[in-house]
């Protein structure tokens, strides 16, 4: 019974596959969370009339946005082709 399980199942694409989703959901909710704190500090620092920190929190913000929708379309492309 092993045996056929052991010629079903390749252990090593089932490793790679469920690191390669743990690196993914890990990177994708902290490029997400970089955004949120790029827009809140973006915020909080207009609202204090800090220009210089206003400008790096948005350029985060932006950039994190970015990447985060670029992530997702790679992700979706992989997953459909």
């Amino acid at each position: 019974m092993s045996v056929l399980l052991a010629s079903i199942v390749d252990g090593e694409a089932l490793l790679d596959t469920a690191v390669a989703s743990i690196v993914a959901g890990v990177g994708v909710t902290l490029i997400a969370s970089l955004a949120i704190y790029g827009f809140a500090t973006f915020a909080d620092a207009r609202r204090d009339d800090r220009r210089g920190a206003a400008t790096a929190a948005g350029a985060l913000a932006v950039l994190a946005t970015v990447t985060f929708a670029g992530v997702i379309a790679i992700g979706l492309v992989v997953m459909i082709g």
